[in-house]
């Protein structure tokens, strides 16, 4: 199939064919004649599979069939998303698809000055990307009115309800018009989203392109065992030694994204760290420059790295193993994209494999051991693992006067209190 059988207009075909497309992914092979008849719409669809081309090239083909309001133009699409960064993309995606079409868009989020995007709303748009918090500040201000939205589109909603959006979502959905047609994309499956998709869209038809909580398929994936304090060292190795020249690095905290990033440079890697404490500008250079190949690492927290797009990004490292197993596939989602090759490697020590299982039970299989890691042999039984227990795991404290002496008679165990310290300070 080609995007001309597809039945969009010829201006949309020519931006298409601008980027070098020709044949639809299967989500938008699926989607697009589906959201042109004006059905509601439940795709699932992990990152990469060409979602957001999926819905943004309807919605515009639906507003071109339409005549043109009179200014100030009234909002009639609404996208929401979790992330700025996904609201940029999905803005850009709009503007690169929209560019022979006569109509104005306008992303809105937080972390920026609201006094430009005031002025924006203020010429009137006819479509708006924009994040929760920022949307619901606007329209309290008076600066924006939601009561002309013929079209709403929630992009990943399961990130949504894991960031703990859900109000604001449904105060949202509460000002929109009755009728309307509504499209929620999500990677993953949980009970929260299917009740949220019973209140949101009407006869909907599901769409559903990639096994639902699974991999792509394009990308292989590995686990090394090994101990917490050679990560690092491990991680710089295998960047030297595999001549890697772009790898997005996921650990678990902002603080730990500087110290890695810290520490990397410090061994002659080119890094930078993406977390939500960096302002937009900060955020949005790190990216740039990650995408432009003049740094090799870069080091984010899930949040931050939510909707990252970037083509042809070969290596995904996971230096610590997510808390919520979904979170692995947004992850390793990042690479093997639009088909590609991509590859996703699991750092993992004893205390994390627990994290390790309930990631396996979710994909429901095991993920291949790297059986010589270079270091000594760590066991990820996930009995024996660091999971959270109703007893504490340390031995019964010692006579004082032993215990008084232990810190200088076993000082080699100090490192391992203190990592055990810091992640009890970890939310």
């Amino acid at each position: 199939m080609l995007f001309s059988e597809l039945g969009l207009s010829k201006q949309l075909l020519q931006a298409v064919a601008e980027q070098g497309y020709q044949t639809p992914t299967p989500i938008q092979a699926q989607a697009i004649p589906v959201i042109l008849q004006g059905r509601d719409v439940m795709a699932g669809a992990q990152t990469g599979t060409g979602k957001t081309a999926g819905f943004t090239l309807p919605l515009l083909e639906i507003l071109h069939q339409q005549a043109i309001p009179q200014k100030p133009r009234p909002v009639r699409v609404l996208i929401l998303t979790p992330t700025r960064e996904l609201a940029m993309q999905v803005y850009e995606s709009v503007r690169t698809y929209g560019r022979h079409l006569p109509f104005f868009a306008e992303a809105i989020f937080g972390g920026v000055s609201i006094v430009p995007q005031i002025q924006k709303l203020q010429r009137g748009t006819d479509i708006i990307v924009a994040t929760p918090g920022r949307l619901l500040d606007l329209i309290q201000q008076k600066h924006l009115d939601l009561s002309w939205v013929e079209h709403f589109v929630l992009d990943e909603a399961d990130r949504m309800l894991d960031m703990g959006f859900i109000r604001d979502i449904r105060k949202i959905i509460g000002l929109l018009p009755h009728k309307r047609q509504n499209l929620l994309f999500s990677a993953t499956y949980s009970a929260e989203i299917s009740v949220l998709a019973e209140q949101l869209l009407n006869d909907p038809v599901e769409i559903a392109v990639a096994k639902r909580n699974a991999a792509a398929d394009t990308v292989s994936q590995l686990v090394y065992g090994i101990k917490r304090e050679q990560k690092r060292e491990l991680l710089s190795y295998l960047i030297g030694n595999g001549n890697w020249r772009q790898v997005l690095v996921f650990v678990r905290t902002k603080h730990g994204a500087d110290r890695l990033c810290k520490q990397l440079i410090h061994d002659g890697v080119r890094c930078a760290a993406l977390h939500g404490d960096k302002s937009q500008g900060a955020r949005v250079r790190a990216l740039e420059q990650f995408k432009n190949g003049e740094i090799t690492a870069l080091i984010a927290t899930d949040i931050a790295a939510r909707g990252l797009d970037i083509d042809q990004l070969p290596h995904v490292v996971n230096f610590d193993l997510p808390q919520v197993a979904e979170d692995y596939v947004h992850r390793i989602g990042r690479t093997g994209r639009a088909g590609a090759d991509g590859q996703a490697i699991s750092l993992v020590d004893p205390e994390e494999a627990y994290l390790l299982a309930a990631i396996e039970k979710l994909l429901k299989r095991q993920i291949p051991r790297v059986a010589d890691t270079g270091y000594e042999k760590v066991s990820l039984d996930a009995a024996a693992s660091g999971k959270p227990k109703a007893k504490p795991q340390s031995p019964k404290p010692a006579p004082k006067n032993q215990a008084a002496k232990r810190p200088h008679a076993q000082g080699k165990n100090l490192p391992e209190r203190n990592s055990k310290q810091q992640r009890s300070r970890r939310p």
